[in-house]
């Protein structure tokens, strides 16, 4: 007969061998983890707000290049494999139209852009660099950078992005990170063929965020364009649109001529 203590111990053994198994599950690679798209997305949100490591990489010269580098301004981030022949591509594709768009309205060194290829083993600088050059991207501010397996396993942690091997080739979410002047995760973007608004707005309010210590005329400056860079569906563009100056300006006046009567009125009275 099986006494109450072995029970208790047997209980015991398979509870810890339970939590072992978990803690060994979280502390995995996210590419050894099975892909579940649910999963993924809340991988994907739970790292707005981390810090980017400085994580190296190669450029497609294969010289060392440093995230570090692009400090001090917003940075797009897109991780891709140059063995895919559907999805990836469209990514790549959108990004560039929306790049140009996002240029077009912040200006042309207001942020960095960096596609990194995750499948370590086949995403060589010299695969990046034909993968940059069959789709016609040769553009300043924009890094197609490889990595060995621990750099890509820092960067993808770092961004929460999670991709499983497939009969396809990989499974991953369609994911665009934007990350502020300090390195942080600021917001996610979702999709192959998203519309330009959902990445030039949080780049927009980045680089529009100018503070106060940097001189109260380019804060202000910088202000007045953020609220007055709207987006034109039917160009596809972003504008400046001077009515909504004028329409301060014409608020403002007419606030001060209300308070001007006021106070005209209060004094008569008194």
């Amino acid at each position: 007969m099986v006494s109450l203590r072995t029970v208790a111990m047997l209980g015991a053994a398979a509870l810890s061998l339970a939590a072992a198994v978990h803690a060994s599950a979280a502390d995995a690679p996210l590419a050894d983890q099975p892909f579940s798209h649910e999963a993924a997305l809340r991988t994907s949100q739970d790292a707005i707000g981390r810090t980017l490591a400085d994580t190296a990489f190669r450029d497609t010269l294969g010289q060392p290049f440093h995230l570090q580098q692009l400090a001090g301004k917003p940075l797009v981030v897109s991780l891709i494999y140059t063995s895919c022949h559907h999805v990836c591509p469209l990514i790549t594709r959108n990004l560039e139209k929306t790049v140009a768009v996002a240029r077009d309205a912040l200006g042309d060194d207001a942020f960095s852009v960096v596609t990194i290829g995750f499948d370590w083993p086949i995403d060589t600088p010299e695969q990046m660099r034909v993968y940059a050059t069959s789709r016609g991207i040769d553009q300043r501010n924009w890094y197609f950078l490889s990595g060995d397996a621990a750099s890509i396993e820092a960067i993808t942690r770092d961004l929460g992005f999670h991709y499983a091997a497939s009969a396809k080739g990989y499974d991953h979410l369609s994911q665009t990170s934007i990350v502020d002047h300090n390195g942080r995760v600021y917001r996610q973007v979702y999709g192959q063929d998203f519309d330009a608004p959902a990445l030039v707005e949080p780049l927009k309010e980045l680089v529009f965020d100018t503070p106060v210590e940097a001189g109260l005329i380019e804060h202000w400056v910088d202000t007045l364009r953020f609220f007055c860079t709207v987006y034109d569906p039917n160009s596809g563009r972003y504008l400046f649109d001077y009515s909504i100056f004028m329409t301060i300006i014409v608020g403002m006046l007419c606030l001060g001529a209300i308070l001007a009567f006021i106070v005209i009125e209060w004094r008569r009275a008194v």
